[in-house]
């Protein structure tokens, strides 16, 4: 996947030059703008095809709140551009796929390569409950290729040597190895009542974590009192 990103704003976008016959998968509703010379199609959002995929979509959808729909935009010419923009203001990453897979939170996907797919991986019911990392399903990558994510603020690389775990607040996690163990646990006292702290995510092994340095959360509950309330 060929792309820049640009760098003179506070807010990038993804501006990917396609070959022709080319085809890439991107997040419904990101695309800022193209050249011509580009196809765009919806289908489902699964990560697979058939009435599995089916299922996988609508639980997802369900579930997790995601699109149950992603769009396909495929290359008609040589040199077709296409540029994509995050739906939160924030920073695009690439994640490299090959040696080293991934799990993705909701929300973080922005676009990935044709050498790259992705399945939906059922968590555990607590996890599914407790965690905000994609509802009862989590994306995890294959292939090799490029993967870009995106993040509410700037995104930080955290990397764990295998002997000390890496504690992050929930709401905070982009991305993490596939290489990792990861167990979701109160921050403290009854749902973190005591400390103003909520849910975290408790990583142990060796590999990287990827956090994001906004909580859109925390966002929305700080404009709540400003909105209008009653008829």
């Amino acid at each position: 996947m060929n792309f820049r990103i640009t760098q003179s704003t506070a807010f990038p976008l993804a501006e990917i030059t396609l070959s022709r016959g080319e085809e890439i998968q991107i997040e419904r509703g990101c695309m800022a703008y193209h050249t011509g010379g580009v196809e765009l199609e919806g289908k489902m959002n699964s990560g697979g095809g058939g009435l599995g995929g089916f299922v996988r979509a609508v639980g997802r959808s369900m579930t997790s709140g995601e699109s149950f729909f992603i769009t396909r935009a495929k290359g008609i010419n040589d040199g077709a551009k296409i540029a994509i923009a995050p739906a939160v203001p924030g920073a695009i990453r690439e994640l490299t796929l090959g040696a080293e897979q991934w799990r993705i939170r909701d929300s973080s996907f922005l676009a990935c390569d044709g050498g790259v797919s992705y399945e939906m991986k059922r968590q555990s019911i607590g996890k599914a409950l407790f965690g905000g990392t994609g509802g009862f399903f989590i994306m995890e990558t294959k292939g090799t290729g490029s993967m870009l994510v995106n993040s509410y603020g700037d995104i930080l690389e955290l990397s764990l040597n295998g002997r000390d775990p890496l504690v992050v607040d929930n709401t905070h996690v982009v991305a993490w190895s596939t290489s990792l163990q990861y167990d979701i646990k109160v921050a403290s006292g009854i749902f973190g009542f005591t400390s103003g702290e909520g849910l975290v995510n408790e990583f142990h092994g060796v590999g990287t974590v990827l956090i994001q340095t906004r909580n859109i959360q925390a966002l929305a509950e700080a404009v709540i009192p400003f909105l209008p309330t009653g008829k």
